[in-house]
């Protein structure tokens, strides 16, 4: 008979399953022996001089004569007899070699109850399954587990050489992985199809000491750490764990390993590392340390709240930071700096939710309710942002590539999303375009079209079309201009000036309060043809001429050269009095030109100004008074032959600012009423609470309507009969047609 180590084979394939065995009880005793000592046999690693087919057929015979019970007992006292020795040579072995000496004699006993099993093949498929009970080879393990592994000397012993192994490793010592490896998994076989030995026997005491291993190490850590520190000591402490859990723990222990793991060393400890002075996350994101922020991020999404803990401290740090911004008054001052300040807080944070937060949208609308927050907490976030755009439009863009114009434009519509009173921008914003176009001081007519494009994809058709209808003009403006040189042209006297004229329809541009001044005989004739001209092509129409908003070019001979001034109307109103003498007081100046006083003094006070002092005063004060005198300064000296002299910025008083409040407070009634009798038309019929949630829903990207102007505004409506209360019950509304 040939055999291999560890498995017996049959001699031939012929069958050797005979008729009917002998049923007697001396015949079933030395069937028994027979395999008794066989059994023994393979217990001594000898396996190799027995007879497969003659044990199989002594088996066989036995189960078939209805001994399987008689056979299964007797097996499992042999086995256990057995096992009970392997466990005292077990107990006995010192500590270096006890658990080699577990494993190896787990493997010879695996080894023999495979052959056992083999032998016994019958006895499983027949009796075994029939009575329900635990096959050879499970009752094997399970007397394995009960005799050497489970004995008094064996299972507390065994649990606290695999935890000092595994806590040696941790200190940096090597230790037999693969040893390890091997005892675990016999506890998980010993569970027969569970993992109940494993996990009772060792996993719960493991994650036990792992906890306290890790609690104790974190406080050392954190006490001797900066964060940054803490937390690349924490990724090792993760990376090693889950190294062990692959190399010798089953698969089944890595989320609780995980958990446990990850509360000792980062949940127990988040807001310490957060708070921590000089290097926790504020500091982190003032210095922009984006790895580690990102190392942050990573720890902290493993763990519960985690990550709403970090949005929570950022979204408070930028709240913190705008409000400082938008509220201090030096900065508010210049609001150039004071929106450049907002945008670089924007980049700043949009790199970091990118680089550091690989764009996690719950990031992103954290910064997004933070940076609206602030921004609206300033009523004049509106204004300063039109005046931004003001000022690049104007000369902020000279220079710069049209894909870097577009880049800047996206940016300051990012801020423009976050304003909830978007039309108080387009207040201003008109405002500040009409003196754009108007003076021709825009850089680009392209990048203009392309912002207002922006806020009209933005905002839509009706928030920009009548900024769209302000190019028109301007368009046709230069359409006029060339038909009415070619009428002059035609005429017996000629213009004394050069004049150009922008028509410009009512209902687009900023309502301006028509403050003329009294024109120059010469200036005026130009006007009267200008208005002959453009009457003969358009009857019944009425113009009114704005000089407040025009410009000129004088030329002005002085003893040392003749210049040519850039003045605007005002400015070149006055100057064209000094034609006629040489000196005016103040309310002489006054009277001829009818320029309002306030316009007056600013234009003066840009005309007697150190840089272009064209004219002189009396007086030494800085401001204009109206006891003031006036002289031509014939010394007037410039390198430039073309001197612009720049108007005095008439920053918006309270009372301006208090009339544009009121416009904006008027239009919002239209509005309001509009949004009112549209929904009420659409459902007929509708509650006071869901009409002003309507309401608020519909006009909220324009602004927030506050719910008592609302009301108050559904009550208007029911006085004029648009609406109605209901009979039965007063807080419904029904639409009258």
């Amino acid at each position: 008979m040939s055999t291999k180590p560890g498995k017996l084979l049959p001699t031939s394939s012929k069958s050797f399953f005979p008729g009917a065995g002998n049923a007697d009880p001396q015949a079933n005793m030395k069937a028994w022996k027979l395999l008794e000592d066989a059994i023994k046999t393979i217990h001594l690693k000898n396996a190799s001089s027995l007879s497969f087919e003659e044990l199989y057929r002594n088996a066989y015979n036995l189960v078939l004569h209805k001994n399987g019970e008689f056979l299964y007992n007797n097996l499992s006292k042999l086995i256990d007899g057995h096992l009970k020795d392997v466990a005292k040579r077990v107990e006995a072995a010192k500590e270096e070699a006890f658990l080699g000496e577990l494993n190896t004699s787990w493997n010879d006993h695996k080894t023999s109850m495979i052959m056992v099993r083999d032998i016994l093949m019958y006895m499983d498929r027949t009796y075994v399954e029939q009575s329900k009970i635990p096959t050879v080879y499970e009752m094997g393990l399970i007397l394995f587990r009960n005799d050497v592994v489970h004995s008094k000397s064996i299972k507390d012993r065994l649990l606290k050489t695999l935890l000092s192994l595994i806590q040696q490793e941790r200190t940096g010592e090597m230790i037999d992985r693969g040893l390890v490896k091997n005892i675990t998994q016999m506890l998980i076989d010993l569970g027969v199809n569970s993992k109940i030995v494993y996990e009772e026997d060792f996993e719960s005491h493991f994650l036990t000491t792992t906890a306290t291993h890790y609690q104790m190490g974190s406080q050392a850590f954190i006490s001797s750490c900066s964060c940054p520190d803490y937390m690349k000591k924490v990724e090792v402490c993760l990376k090693e764990e889950m190294e062990r859990v692959s190399h010798y723990l089953d698969s089944s222990s890595e989320a609780r390993v995980k958990e446990v793991t990850e509360k000792q060393l980062i949940s127990n400890h988040m807001k310490t590392l957060i708070h921590m002075e000089n290097s926790g996350l504020i500091s982190m994101l003032q210095e922009d340390k984006i790895e580690d922020l990102k190392r942050m991020y990573n720890l902290f999404g493993r763990v519960s709240d985690g990550l709403n803990l970090m949005k929570e401290v950022i979204s408070n740090h930028i709240r913190d930071i705008g409000k400082q911004i938008v509220m201090d008054e030096e900065k508010t001052k210049e609001q150039g700096t004071y929106f450049q300040n907002l945008l670089d807080l924007k980049d700043k944070y949009d790199r970091l939710h990118v680089e550091a937060f690989y764009n996690d949208k719950q990031f992103q609308n954290s910064l997004y309710r933070a940076f609206e927050y602030f921004i609206n907490l300033n009523p004049k976030s509106p204004e300063y942002i039109s005046l931004f755009i003001d000022e690049k439009l104007k000369k902020g863009l000279k220079g710069v590539s049209e894909e870097e114009v577009d880049i800047l434009l996206d940016k300051i519509l990012m801020l423009f999303r976050f304003i909830q009173e978007k039309d108080v921008f387009e207040k201003y914003y008109k405002q500040h375009l009409a003196k754009r176009l108007l003076l021709g001081r825009s850089v680009s007519d392209d990048a203009e079209r392309n912002m207002i494009a922006k806020l009209k994809t933005e905002c839509g058709y009706q928030f920009t079309s009548k900024l769209e209808g302000m190019f028109t003009d301007m368009r046709l403006s230069v359409d006029t201009m060339t038909g009415f040189k070619s009428y002059i042209q035609n005429l017996q006297k000629p213009l004394a000036f050069d004049l150009s004229v922008n028509v410009l329809t009512t209902g687009f541009w900023p309502t301006q309060n028509a403050s003329n001044c009294n024109l120059q005989r010469e200036i005026l004739h130009c006007c009267e043809a200008f208005k002959a001209y453009y009457l003969s092509n358009h009857n019944g129409r009425l113009l009114i001429w704005q000089t407040n908003m025009g410009t000129a070019e004088l030329k002005a001979s002085f003893p040392s050269k003749t210049h040519e001034l850039q003045v605007s109307t005002y400015q070149m109103v006055i100057l064209l009095l000094f034609n006629d003498a040489i000196k005016f007081t103040f309310k002489e100046i006054a009277e001829q030109t009818g320029i309002p006083p306030p316009d007056l003094k600013r234009n003066l006070l840009a005309l007697t100004s150190a840089k272009n002092k064209i004219l002189e005063k009396e007086s030494q004060n800085k401001t204009i008074e109206e006891s003031d005198v006036f002289i031509f300064n014939s010394k007037f000296k410039s390198k430039l032959f073309r001197v612009k002299i720049m108007s005095v910025v008439q920053k918006e008083t309270p009372v301006e600012a208090t009339e544009t409040r009121q416009k904006v407070d008027e239009d919002r009634k239209h509005q309001i009423e509009a949004s009112i009798v549209r929904i009420m038309k659409a459902r007929k019929t509708m509650d006071h609470s869901n009409l002003i949630s309507e309401v608020i829903k519909q006009l909220q990207s324009r602004f927030v309507p506050n719910p008592i102007i609302v009301k108050k505004r559904i009550e208007s409506l029911i006085e004029r009969e648009y609406l109605e209360r209901s009979k039965q019950d007063r807080k419904i509304y029904n639409y009258m047609a």
